[in-house]
């Protein structure tokens, strides 16, 4: 046999063997938000306020302040007139109604539905005969179609398919997906093996065939976003007006996905494009993909990664730019970018069982996410700053919109990253308080998941099987109770070790295995079992990694999954004129002015104050409060800083902007 042949016998049992093991695919699958009720005092508040604030906002903007909902009456000749406002505007519309389908599931409401429904007639009116689908090309110019990859026709496309997806799961109503549905078949009928080539110039499209090839079962789905995946890299972007940043790996096309091994450009680009393959990897068994999304994975989280979970710190390309370089006051860490993360990370986890992926969505959805939205619901960051001398603010909505629907739908959906289950058991990732109905062996277990994690630490899971079932619950251990901020060396406690977390089943304490970063309990169990998770809720002290030169001499606070910040609203107006001293004792209490009573920190410390003549100054020691970063510009513009300084050449009294 010849050295080709017995080389190509090599690759072949190889790949048999790889889509052996992976074939299995999964070590969970993740329970559906439309299975979960959220019971949880804070996710509760925050979903009740998406129904009530957000979408309606989203509504207003979307459907009267700006024509992205007139586009499609003028595409559909209902309307005259011609296209108004910028070409990727339609995903705004989808994104939308997906926000709006997963509102649906948690806070039923007639008239938003009708509304919905009136929104997806008008879409489907505007669709082509041969499924196309897009209000900028048809009003300025059907020729030009499909010739500009970075135009965003099937970066709309794919938060049609997200939205479509969304709300058939939701209310069952099939017409958005047929509408999406012969949107793809349109661009499988132009684009594929043997047809032409394309490379998606914002990835989105990617992620979306794959929701659309679980709903449908129809393969070719797959097939097509994994041709996708393959073409980036190939040289082939003809048509681009954005050639320039192609060269500095704008939108990750400079090298293949499978020998990428380095986080490069636009954050949200690479956050999608990076889900999308993590996708692919979970239903092809394809361990290229693997390999790639593990490398950049650790790049991001091991030398790019803000402290809140932003990623993202140049503004000039919304994305990333060296290693180690997180400024704050200029920290980029677009509210998208941290959306993306979520979504990257659960996938990872989903493959792998290691909960360091966890550790990391959770950071980014209660600190750089959350961030985005405000108290009131109608107020949005499109970036996240981790220091401001009072310029940065809320808006109520921006030319280029993609923040205020996607951290909608993203908290609306939080359902999906609670639970995953496995063949042998239970994944409980996130402590929300919340229930769910779940099939194991082919019995149904009920979950109810009561908690008051935020504030004390302390989760209770009561399991009710329909008759006594042996499995195996894996509850996840977060890195930050364990002594470790984030996975890698770019983040530390001051400390090297904090109290265990404690585990009980019905009120004895017990001890656990821990394997990847999740407690497994085996046993049988039986209907009323309670198992009570104690997490340590000390305030840790972190200090970044040396080579963060602006974060030297700093630190950041942190009390449980919340990174702490100080603002200039509980501080006399300031927030930069103090400094930690060494050994700082801290306090907790609740707030009655936060919501929930959200905990907040307060310790002594020097402040430097300027009298009011501007001629002296004079260090007094005071109590400074730092409430969870989430929360911050909710009172209006004012100072503040995550990073705090530890020496007098800290300290700003009138910070520059």
């Amino acid at each position: 046999m010849s050295g080709i042949l017995i080389r190509r016998l090599g690759v072949m049992l190889l790949t048999l063997a790889i889509n052996w093991v992976f074939g299995q695919t999964l070590v969970y699958e993740p329970v559906s938000y439309s299975n979960v009720q959220i019971t949880d005092p804070f996710w509760k508040s925050r979903l009740d306020k998406i129904a009530s604030a957000t979408i309606p906002a989203c509504v207003e903007q979307t459907e009267i302040k700006t024509p992205r909902i007139r586009n499609f009456e003028v595409a559909a000749g209902t309307r005259p007139g011609k296209f108004e406002g910028i070409f990727y505007d339609d995903s705004d519309v989808f994104k939308a109604l997906e926000a709006i389908a997963y509102s649906l599931k948690n806070n039923p409401n007639p008239e938003l539905e009708k509304k919905a429904d009136e929104w997806i007639d008008k879409i489907a009116a505007a669709q082509l005969p041969d499924g196309y689908i897009n209000t900028y090309y048809t009003l300025t110019g059907l020729d030009k179609r499909w010739t500009d990859m970075s135009m965003h026709e099937d970066y709309n496309g794919g938060h049609l398919i997200e939205a479509a997806v969304a709300y058939y799961q939701t209310t069952g109503k099939r017409k958005l997906l047929d509408v999406s549905i012969r949107f793809a078949n349109h661009f499988d009928s132009l684009f594929g093996p043997g047809k032409r080539n394309w490379v998606t110039g914002h990835q989105e499209l990617e992620l979306a065939l794959v929701k659309l090839y679980k709903v449908t079962d129809d393969k070719r789905y797959l097939d097509l976003a994994d041709w996708l995946l393959s073409q980036r890299g190939q040289k082939l972007a003809v048509g681009y007006t954005w050639t320039e940043w192609r060269d500095t790996a704008y939108a990750q096309d400079v090298m293949p996905v499978k020998k990428q091994r380095e986080i490069t450009g636009h954050a949200v680009r690479a956050m999608y494009l990076y889900t999308g393959a993590a996708d692919v990897a979970a239903l092809t068994g394809d361990v290229e993909y693997m390999e790639a999304m593990k490398a950049v994975w650790e790049d991001v989280v091991y030398r790019n990664l803000y402290i809140t979970g932003g990623i993202g710190s140049s503004g000039r390309n919304e994305g990333f730019s060296v290693d180690y370089d997180l400024p704050n006051m200029q920290a980029y860490c677009e509210t998208c970018a941290s959306v993306g993360m979520v979504f990257w990370n659960q996938r990872m986890n989903m493959l792998t069982g290691e909960s360091q992926y966890i550790d990391v969505l959770e950071r980014s959805l209660y600190n750089g996410a959350q961030s985005g939205l405000s108290l009131s619901g109608d107020r949005f960051f499109y970036g996240n700053p981790l220091a401001s001398s009072g310029s940065h603010y809320r808006r109520e909505w921006f030319g280029t919109a993609c923040c205020p629907a996607n951290i909608a739908r993203l908290t609306a959906s939080v359902g999906d990253y609670i639970y995953g289950v496995s063949d042998d058991g239970l994944f409980v990732n996130l402590f929300i308080g919340s229930s769910t109905m779940v099939t194991l062996q082919k019995k149904e277990v009920q979950i109810n998941q009561e908690t008051s994690y935020l504030k004390d630490g302390k989760s209770t899971l009561t399991l009710n099987p329909k008759s006594k079932l042996k499995f195996t619950l894996h509850i996840r251990i977060p890195g930050w109770a364990s002594g470790k901020p984030v996975p890698g060396d770019l983040y530390s406690f001051n400390r090297s070790s904090s109290p265990p977390t404690t585990i009980l089943v019905n009120g004895k304490q017990i001890q656990y295995v821990n394997k990847n970063g999740y407690a497994l309990i085996s046993r049988e169990w039986k209907k009323g079992d309670q198992v009570e998770v104690r997490f340590p809720m000390e305030v840790m002290e972190i200090v970044a990694n040396e080579k963060v030169l602006q974060d030297k001499d700093r630190i950041a606070l942190q009390r449980g999954p919340l990174v702490y910040c100080v603002e200039g609203a509980d501080n006399n107006n300031r927030a930069w004129n103090f400094i930690v001293p060494e050994n700082a004792l801290y306090t907790v209490s609740n707030n009655p002015q936060l919501p929930e009573g959200f905990p907040v920190i307060r310790f002594d410390a020097p402040v430097i104050e300027m009298d009011n003549q501007g001629q002296s100054v004079q260090t007094v020691t005071k109590t400074i409060t730092a409430i969870p970063y989430f929360l911050w510009n909710n009172r209006g513009q004012n100072e503040m800083q995550v990073w705090l300084p530890r020496k007098i050449k800290g300290i700003r009294i009138n910070p520059e902007n």
